[in-house]
């Protein structure tokens, strides 16, 4: 598959820069993991039923799947930076309300909207960087992007369990408010607008429609967002089950299921770094077939644990090659469906960013639905949304886009 380099940059990229719109890819994992320590408290003091409570997870996820179908449409009209500092702005009120919520149902709409805005930061993270790369220097800044919610992954829950030693469930959200407050100065410090206002669309809703089914009509851009999602629907069965398997299976203690879980998000840090010099190295596809391959490996040994009731090292051993395997698809799935959209790459993010989050989302109740004694969910959901993406690629991503200009190879149109 080819990849188009964009036009080459009429000015030179601060160095800073490119670190400042990856430090946006914490909002998600941050959103979600830093209060998760403290949720059986909440649900305590907020006189509410564990799933009502579970339902502050499902806002946010939700919220972080719409907010980036919002603001990148809107990135590519009015430039990144605008909605840039309304949803980071946004977000630090929101995490406020959160904090000082009365009640269960009121908490509930703040983690929506928690979610909305802090949607924004990542989708402009991701399309900022298709704005700034192509070719090698594009994949490896997804690459980063990828190593750094692995890294974000380890902290939240690590950071989340020593604020609660010294504060209650709503200091976790000033915190949150605090963590973004800090973004925004170094954003208002150093953030230069990276889409040029001659490169914006212009034409409104009717333009963002005419976009989006541009879009959704490129059988390997709909490829790429179908396999993406399925992935992270696994991922997400994960995140969701592997408490239940892991300890109340298993007897793992919570330090030994940290340390589990923290094995996991390490694998998918250095599997992520991986895939980006893979992709540039070797073969974008290549590596995204080798990704499908683990992500299968791994699910299936879920599902044989779930049958065969085998030991926790086999566990989780096909957790982590299946969590690394979702890291490696992830670089070269968003190169392949933005390189060839340099002018609509805030709408071509904000779509694979919401099948990401969206169907993570579906995916996670399913591993209850047999109750927390057995695995088998896990690995049926797991298999199941893997063989799904199998299906995907292989139907829609083996096809090549239709010719509308001269195809070039993959090259870094801004190196040097």
């Amino acid at each position: 598959m080819v990849l188009h380099p964009s036009p080459p940059a009429s000015r030179p990229v601060c160095r800073l820069l490119p670190a400042l719109l990856l430090l946006l890819t914490i909002f998600g994992p941050m959103s979600m993991d830093l209060y998760l320590p403290v949720l059986p408290a909440l649900t305590i003091e907020l006189d509410a039923g564990t799933s009502t409570a579970q339902l502050t997870v499902t806002a946010c996820l939700i919220g972080l799947a719409l907010g980036q179908l919002i603001a990148g449409p809107l990135s590519d009209r009015f430039g990144r930076g605008r909605p840039l500092y309304a949803g980071v702005a946004a977000y630090i009120a929101t995490s406020v309300l959160c904090a000082a919520s009365p009640s269960i149902e009121l908490l509930i709409g703040a983690r929506l909207v928690q979610g909305l805005a802090g949607g924004a930061g990542i989708v402009i993270a991701q399309a900022a960087g298709r704005d700034l790369y192509s070719g090698g220097r594009l994949i490896r800044y997804y690459g980063r992007m990828t190593v750094l919610g692995g890294l974000a992954a380890i902290v939240g829950p690590l950071l989340g369990g020593q604020l609660a030693r010294i504060t209650d469930w709503r200091g976790l959200f000033v915190s949150l408010a605090v963590i973004g407050a800090v973004i925004l100065a170094v954003i208002a410090s150093g953030y230069r607008e990276t889409l040029p206002a001659h490169r914006r669309t212009t034409g409104g809703f009717a333009q963002t429609g005419r976009d989006v089914r541009r879009l959704l009509s490129d059988r390997a851009f709909s490829g790429a967002v179908l396999l993406q999602g399925c992935v992270n629907a696994a991922l997400f069965a994960y995140l969701a089950g592997a408490t239940y398997v892991l300890q109340g299976i298993y007897g793992l203690s919570p330090q030994q299921y940290a340390m589990a879980f923290g094995l996991n998000s390490a694998g998918f840090m250095a599997f992520g770094y991986l895939a980006g010099r893979s992709s540039e190295r070797w073969s974008v596809t290549g590596t995204l077939v080798a990704g499908l391959a683990m992500c299968a490996v791994g699910a299936l040994g879920l599902l044989a644990s779930g049958l065969l009731t085998l030991p926790l090292a086999a566990v989780i051993m096909s957790l982590l090659v299946m969590v690394s395997g979702v890291a490696v698809t992830t670089p070269p799935a968003t190169t392949l469906a933005l390189a060839g959209y340099p002018q609509m790459a805030g709408t071509a993010s904000s779509l694979l960013g919401m099948a990401r989050f969206a169907f993570g989302g579906l995916s996670a109740p399913f591993v209850g639905l047999a109750g927390a004694a057995t695995m088998l969910p896990l690995g049926i959901v797991t298999v199941v949304s893997v063989a799904l993406a199998a299906v995907a690629y292989a139907t829609l991503m083996t096809r090549r886009r239709p010719r509308t200009a001269p195809e070039r190879p993959l090259t870094d149109a801004r190196a040097g």
